[in-house]
């Protein structure tokens, strides 16, 4: 599809800075598929929307100070890298400004000593192999040199870093945050648990896949970056039943749904597994895993808004952003957020 069929016009001032006070205080867009309608919530009513059964699936991916800025050993040019994904033995997959200048062999100092980072493979589209070398615990070291990565259209740093994470973020390792989860508060998934809802936790760890603009006229020639997840047996017995018995599977952001979808696509029933997935959802796609998603809004030609036109129809879709545009909702990271669902299914 022509990637323009996927843009719109956003004001500026909708793009949201910072999150709010309370977490489940955001705005909800009620988005029924089956209907063709939708509805001006906040999202502490997805509780009326929820059903005993239901299945909700959420992405326990904690985001790591991933941005690191150092100095190129010989010629002290500044460098800004961005961890993507963690291969093997202190080897990193990185995205580097002015990666022209990033050759094998070329080592960069991120701090004092106390971390360096020696390219030891050149990559296309300014990704650098870079292989650490320090001295303790690299997470520690990290969380003393990184800095949260936060998107390049919040123009300010949080004052505390914490509101860049879910209330649920438990296994380290993703360069950016699974952000429909955002919403979600201690006290509202008690009342969740307390409505009968089943909750279950997937694990992918956001890399470019998720982030990395689309360059091409064409969606078809779009390659998607692979980003690593995990899907735990016990998970699996949970969704493979809800399956069975046609309860609802409802993914909490895109990276759930794609998790539960990539793993469904490639073996017909979920299993177990710790593996990269690269899948890329479309207009066209015959959804297999979920049945309703709860999701923010995403950038203009962006491959989160072609997956949430593939669930919802991409000109009901567009539909429901002119609404949201004129209504002034919140858009991207810490904005609002979207339960689309089909009432046909509830």
């Amino acid at each position: 599809m022509d990637i323009n069929l996927f843009d719109f016009d956003l004001p500026e001032q909708l793009i949201a800075q910072s999150p709010i006070d309370k977490r489940d205080h955001s705005r909800l867009l009620l988005v029924d598929v089956n209907k063709k309608e939708y509805q001006d919530k906040h999202f502490y009513d997805i509780i009326d929307y929820l059903n005993k059964g239901d299945v909700l699936v959420r992405n326990n991916t904690k985001v790591i100070p991933a941005r690191l800025f150092g100095i190129k050993e010989k010629t002290n040019a500044h460098v800004e890298v961005l961890l993507l994904r963690q291969l093997k033995d202190d080897c990193w997959e990185c995205l580097c400004g002015n990666a022209k200048t990033i050759k094998e062999d070329t080592i960069i100092d991120f701090g004092d000593g106390l971390l360096k980072g020696k390219c030891i493979e050149v990559k296309d589209e300014g990704i650098r192999i870079l292989k650490f070398i320090y001295q303790g615990i690299f997470l520690e070291i990290l969380d003393k040199l990184g800095k949260m990565p936060l998107p390049p259209y919040i123009k300010k740093q949080l004052g505390d870093n914490s509101r860049y994470q879910t209330v649920y973020a438990k296994v380290e390792g993703s360069a950016a945050a699974p952000t429909a989860g955002f919403h979600f508060s201690e006290e509202l998934f008690e009342k969740i648990k307390n409505k009968g809802v089943i909750i279950v936790d997937v694990t992918l760890h956001i890399g470019l896949g998720t982030f990395r603009p689309v360059k091409v006229q064409d969606t078809k020639d779009h390659i998607m970056h692979s980003e690593f997840y995990q899907l735990s047996k016990e998970a699996c017995d949970i969704l493979n039943l809800a399956k069975k018995e046609h309860r609802r599977i409802i993914a909490v952001g895109t990276t759930s749904l794609r998790t539960l979808e990539a793993n469904m696509t490639k073996y017909g029933v979920f299993t177990p597994t710790y593996e990269d997935t690269d899948i890329f959802i479309q207009p066209g796609y015959k959804f297999k895993a979920i049945d309703a998603l709860i999701t923010n809004f995403h950038l203009p030609k962006s491959t989160l808004i072609m997956l949430v036109s593939a669930l919802a129809g991409r000109e009901f879709i567009l539909k429901c952003y002119q609404h949201a545009i004129k209504e002034k909702y919140r858009f991207f990271s810490f904005g609002d957020a979207m339960f689309i669902y089909d009432t046909q299914k509830e």
